[in-house]
C-alpha cells in the first residue's frame, strides 16, 4: 500500500467513522430516552410560573408538517398534553388549542402576550406584547377549540398531534386581564424508540465500514514511517536500547546542540520530547503564530480522533496477545510528534519561529517526540493503567493544562465560569510578553515550560497504553535547553 493510498484510505475512514460515531451516539441517547420516559410516558418541562397583564398568553406558531400533508395520518406521530393551574386557587383558568387562524381571528384586537421563547437554566421567559383595546368574549364560548379545559384547580389537555399550524392559549376563563399560572408541557410519541433504533443501527454500520478503513490507513502510514534508528553520537548520554528502537524516531542530540535531553540515566523515560530555543526568535510573530497554525489544528482534530479509534484497537491487541500493533504505535507516535511541533511553535512553548512540517514522520525540526517501541506490554496493566493508575497525575495534569476560570453574568450581577489561562499558557505569555519587550527568551523560565510538557508528553504516552513504566513525578528541568 502506498502513501498516497493510505492517506486516502484513512481520510475517507475518519469521516465515516465520524458521521457513524455521531449517529450511533444520537440514536443511543434518543432509544434510551425512549425507554425511559417519566411521567406516564411523557417528556415533560419543568413546571414554572408564567404572568402577564394582558387577556391572553399565547403561543408561537405550532407548524406540525409542512403544506400539503394529508389530515389524516396512517401512524401516531405523538400526543401533547399541557397543565395549567392557576397562581390563585380560587381562580377559573382556562387552556385551549386551536388552529392559528382561528385564535388571530378571536383576538383580533385584544391586547395579548406571545411567549417567544423559555431559558429554564435559569427559567426566565421571553414574551412580545401585541397591543389592542377590544375586550374578548370567553374563551369557552368559541366552538374552534381541538383541544380544551377551563375550571378552578389544575386543568389538563391532551392532544393527539395533527398536520396544520396550531397555536395554545391560556386565559382567565372570564377572559379578565392578568395571568399568572403554572404550566407544564409534556411530549410522547411511539416513533421514538423505533427511529432511535433505525438511527443506532445505521450509525453502527456506517462505524463498520470506517473504522477498518481509518485502520488500514494508520497501518500503512506507520509502516512508512517506519526507519532504522541510527547510532547515538558520543554524547556520555546513555542511548535508547536499539533492540526497542520505535521505528522513524530521531537521533538525541547532545546538550551542546541545545536540546532539552534526559540528563542521567537514572532519569531516563522511554518517551521523551525534544525542544531547542531558537536563539533569534522574533519580538512579535509570537502575536499571530496560533493563527498561522490553524491550518494544524484542523488537521489534527482529525488525527487525534484517528488515535483514539487506533488505540482502542491496539488495547484489544494488547489484550490478547500482549503486543501493541508496531505500526499502529508508529502511528501514533506520529500523531504526539506532530502535536508537539505544533505546540513548541504556536501555544504551549512558543520556542520557535519554524513552521511546522504537516508529517507524521521525523522531521529536521527543533521540537520532536522519542518514544520507544516496547517488545511486550502487560495484558492485565492494559486495564487499570490508563484511568485508575493515572488518576495523581492527570490530578497534576489538569492543575497545569486546565483554564483558570472568570466570567461576569450580566444579567444576575453574578460571577460564571466561562474561561481562561492554564498554568503553561500564563508561563508561555510572560515568556513571550519578555520576549517582546527585551528581545530575549528567559531560558529558566522555558526549561520550566519544557518541564511541564515533559511531564504531560509522559503522562499521555502511558496512557495511551504505550508503555508499562509508569511515568515519574518530576519535571526534568535541570537539563541543558
Amino acid at each position: 500500500m502506498n502513501r498516497a493510498s493510505s492517506i486516502a484510505m484513512l481520510i475517507i475512514g475518519i469521516i465515516l467513522s465520524l458521521i457513524g460515531a455521531s449517529l450511533a451516539a444520537g440514536g443511543l441517547a434518543v432509544a434510551v430516552l425512549a425507554s425511559d420516559q417519566r411521567d406516564d410516558g411523557y417528556f415533560t418541562s419543568p413546571t414554572e410560573r408564567y404572568a402577564v397583564a394582558s387577556h391572553a398568553l399565547v403561543s408561537p406558531r405550532l407548524e406540525t408538517f409542512g403544506e400539503g400533508t394529508a389530515e389524516r395520518l396512517p401512524f401516531d406521530v405523538g400526543t401533547l398534553r399541557i397543565r395549567v393551574t392557576a397562581a390563585d386557587p380560587a381562580d377559573e383558568i382556562f387552556i385551549g388549542l386551536a388552529p392559528q387562524d382561528a385564535v388571530e381571528d378571536y383576538l383580533d384586537g385584544v391586547d395579548r402576550t406571545e411567549l417567544r421563547d423559555v431559558d429554564f437554566t435559569p427559567f426566565r421567559p421571553v414574551y412580545r406584547n401585541i397591543s389592542g383595546s377590544t375586550t374578548p368574549e370567553t374563551p369557552e364560548s368559541q366552538e374552534f377549540w381541538a383541544a380544551a379545559a377551563s375550571g378552578p384547580g389544575e386543568q389538563e389537555v391532551t392532544w393527539n398531534i395533527a398536520p396544520g399550524n396550531w397555536t395554545v392559549v391560556v386565559m382567565n376563563a372570564d377572559a379578565s386581564p392578568g395571568i399568572s399560572a403554572d404550566l407544564q408541557a409534556g411530549f410522547r410519541s411511539e416513533l421514538i424508540q423505533p427511529a432511535g433504533t433505525a438511527i443506532l443501527i445505521i450509525g453502527l454500520v456506517i462505524l463498520a465500514v470506517g473504522v477498518p478503513l481509518l485502520v488500514l490507513g494508520a497501518i500503512g502510514l506507520g509502516r512508512a514511517a517506519h526507519e532504522p534508528r541510527q547510532p547515538t553520537p558520543a554524547t556520555g548520554l546513555p542511548p535508547f536500547p536499539a533492540s526497542t528502537g520505535q521505528g522513524g524516531a530521531p537521533v538525541l542530540a547532545t546538550p551542546a546542540a541545545g536540546l532539552a535531553t534526559p540528563a542521567t540515566a537514572a532519569q531516563h523515560y522511554p518517551a521523551e520530547i525534544i525542544g531547542r530555543l531558537d536563539p533569534g526568535l522574533s519580538r512579535w510573530l509570537w502575536l499571530v503564530k496560533w493563527f498561522l497554525a490553524i491550518p494544524h489544528y484542523f488537521v489534527l482534530f482529525f488525527l487525534w480522533f484517528a488515535f483514539a479509534v487506533t488505540t482502542i484497537v491496539a488495547w484489544f491487541a494488547i489484550l490478547f496477545t500482549g503486543h501493541y500493533p508496531r505500526s499502529l504505535f508508529n502511528f501514533n507516535v506520529g500523531v504526539i510528534r506532530w502535536n508537539w511541533r505544533v505546540a513548541f511553535y504556536a501555544y504551549a512553548a512558543a520556542g520557535t519561529d519554524r513552521y511546522p512540517p504537516f508529517t507524521l514522520a521525523h522531521a529536521n525540526y527543533p521540537a520532536d517526540v522519542v518514544v520507544d517501541y516496547p517488545d511486550r506490554l502487560s495484558r492485565g496493566l492494559v486495564l487499570i493503567k490508563s484511568w485508575l493508575l493515572l488518576i495523581p497525575h492527570l490530578l497534576i495534569v489538569a492543575a497545569i493544562t486546565g483554564s483558570a476560570t472568570w466570567g461576569w453574568q450580566v444579567q444576575r450581577g453574578e460571577y460564571d465560569g466561562t474561561g481562561g489561562l492554564s498554568l503553561l499558557g500564563l508561563l508561555v505569555l510572560i515568556a513571550v510578553v519578555t520576549l517582546l519587550f527585551t528581545g530575549s527568551y528567559p531560558r529558566p523560565l522555558f526549561a520550566f515550560i519544557m518541564g511541564l510538557n515533559r511531564w504531560t508528553t509522559r503522562v499521555l504516552v502511558y496512557g495511551a497504553l504505550m508503555r508499562d513504566e509508569y511515568p515519574p513525578f518530576r519535571l526534568d528541568q535541570d537539563t541543558e535547553t
